[in-house]
């Protein structure tokens, strides 16, 4: 093949359509696919043959095999030779987008920023890699922590989006940007850079999906930013024109005219995958709200769709949500008794980490928070405390922390004989609060024990009226939540005011609501510490455990429970 010769060879072609043929087979025949790209090498093909089949053989290799080194080595030659070669934009900067994205998946990061720096700085002509590997090499950086580079490369980018005439991409940069703000909790920066997004995105006029799409971005930022902020109250209108945008998504067809602006030819997310990030937003708001029953139902139904998703798309966004959406469920289920389900769902969240590490590293420090959840529940308090040790250890996230530290310090009181740790733990909370560091001992805190009785006996009729008042507008309330832990208190409160009151009958009610709360909570604590997944209880570190050995039985009481 000549190198002056403008149209490809017969052996060319034919040795493209048989490796097409073969990695579109079903099942797909790889080996035979290779073996057909091999041989184009056999022809002595010109510089751009030669690059272009490095990069197939090398795209093939990294997604369909696990012989790493030799797509590398692939991957690598088309990126050298393609540089070498004007007017040769497609595979040059397809291969340094796949080689940098290979680079990440190894953990060789520092290789990969490199590569798409020079892509980046010699893409400046071509809008639609410029802007694709902008947004790659931000990506880099947010997955490393890194999100002030991340987001100044998200400010390039939205600066040459708006040079370039492309509002639509202009403001998938910003809220990209914006997304990553709330990240770091940059509140102040939050505000007005959705203020300019929502201008943007409304005046905004072009592909009907693509401005539905915008809107879904923008609104989902505005729902995390109102609940980030604990305002519940203010996120029903968003998420009210969040539902109508999927609504109206669903409606329209994929098939819409392609823009014009090749700085344009993005798309922020597939519509099915639009449709499981409404229905997380709306199981995270109902779950600040308290309404426990609409966020399983909507869980429940985000599930089954990713289910069916998940047959036909593997993309790793796809995990994320599911791992998010079962730790929001789980946190619901042990509020309302259902320990058993919890842990089962713990174990789901355990095996989807066991197939991404990346997975992993996001989220052990909630799986080992919802770890000792769990453990308090079923009143193994040396295992939540090792749990919540663990989790501690993994996360640098201020709420989470918090959140950790303050069910930490719920064991230790729970406990009973944990003060110094306890006033530790209240230290590291508030350092400028000065919490004692010892109980009061001999005659002085008899004398203060004695007054205290003295002064509890005197208002024991007085506060048992007010207890009641309050007691029953909390078991009302709890049983809409419904918090089966609050109930169960409740309705022991209730039983001994009303005796001490003289109300027999209230009394007996409410004994036997006692009564049936108890079993409710025995028989799941019985059927969760029975399960193999139980034993997750033990595992504090590293990869969790694959398979549980079977249990015998409950090795803890519910005495304090009850």
């Amino acid at each position: 093949m000549a190198a002056s010769t403008e149209a490809p060879e017969p052996w060319y072609l034919a040795l493209l359509g048989f490796a097409e043929h073969f990695r579109t087979s079903s099942p797909p025949k790889i080996r035979l696919c290779v073996h057909c790209l091999q041989a184009v090498f056999q022809f002595k093909p010109p510089p751009r043959v030669e690059a272009r089949t490095h990069l197939q053989l090398g795209s093939v290799l990294y997604r369909h095999t696990k012989n790493s080194e030799l797509a590398q080595s692939h991957l690598e030659k088309a990126w050298f030779i393609s540089q070498q070669i004007s007017f040769f934009m497609y595979v040059k900067f397809e291969a340094a987008s796949i080689l940098s994205e290979f680079y990440c998946q190894q953990n060789l990061v520092d290789s990969a920023k490199p590569v798409l720096r020079k892509a980046i700085q010699i893409s400046q002509q071509t809008p639609y890699w410029h802007c694709r590997l902008l947004f790659q090499l931000a990506q880099l950086h947010a997955l490393e922590k890194d999100l002030v580079s991340a987001c100044d490369l998200l400010g390039v980018g939205a600066e040459y989006a708006r040079v370039m005439g492309s509002e639509y991409t202009r403001a998938l940069f910003l809220l990209s940007k914006g997304m990553l703000l709330l990240m770091e909790r940059k509140l102040s920066e939050v505000h007005p850079l959705l203020t300019l997004c929502g201008t943007i995105v409304e005046n905004w006029q072009g592909n009907p999906i693509q401005k539905e799409s915008l809107r879904v971005f923008f609104l989902v930022l505005q729902v995390t930013h109102y609940l980030d902020a604990g305002q519940v109250k203010s996120v029903k209108p968003c998420l009210k024109q969040l539902q109508q945008c999927i609504q109206t998504i669903s409606t329209l067809h994929d098939d819409e005219i392609l823009p014009t602006n090749p700085a344009a030819l993005f798309h922020w997310l597939p519509k099915e995958h639009m449709c499981v990030l409404v229905y997380l937003v709306t199981v995270m708001h109902s779950m600040q709200a308290g309404y426990l029953e609409k966020a399983q139902k909507y869980t429940d139904k985000a599930l089954m769709q990713l289910e069916k998703l998940k047959m036909l798309d593997s993309s790793p966004i796809l995990s994320t949500f599911q791992v998010i959406l079962l730790e929001h469920i789980i946190m619901c289920r042990l509020v309302t008794g259902h320990k058993a389900t919890a842990l089962q769902e713990i174990s789901q969240v355990c095996q989807l980490c066991q197939q991404s590490p990346r997975l992993f590293t996001n989220h052990a420090a909630q799986l080992h928070t919802l770890l000792g959840l769990y453990c308090i529940s079923v009143n193994c308090m040396d295992n939540a405390e090792a749990q919540f040790t663990a989790a501690l250890q993994m996360t640098t996230h201020q709420e989470l922390w918090t959140f950790i530290v303050t069910n930490l310090a719920s064991v230790y009181i729970r406990e009973g004989n944990r003060h110094q740790e306890l006033y530790s733990l209240l230290e590291r909370i508030n350092p400028d609060h000065n919490f004692p560091v010892r109980q009061p001992q001999g005659e002085t805190a008899n004398h203060r024990m004695s007054c205290t009785l003295d002064h509890a006996r005197c208002g024991t009729v007085i506060l048992g009226l007010e207890i009641n008042n309050m007691v029953v507008p909390a078991m009302q309330l709890a049983s809409k939540i419904p918090d089966m832990s609050v109930q169960l208190w409740s309705s022991a409160l209730l039983k001994d005011l009303n005796k001490a009151c003289g109300n027999t009958m209230d009394a007996h009610e409410a004994a036997q609501m006692h009564q049936n709360f108890s079993q409710q909570l025995l028989q799941d604590h019985i059927a969760a510490c029975s399960l193999p997944e139980h034993n997750l209880i033990s595992w504090t570190d590293g990869l969790p455990p694959v398979q549980f050995q079977p249990q015998n039985g409950p090795t803890t009481s519910l005495g304090s429970l009850l």
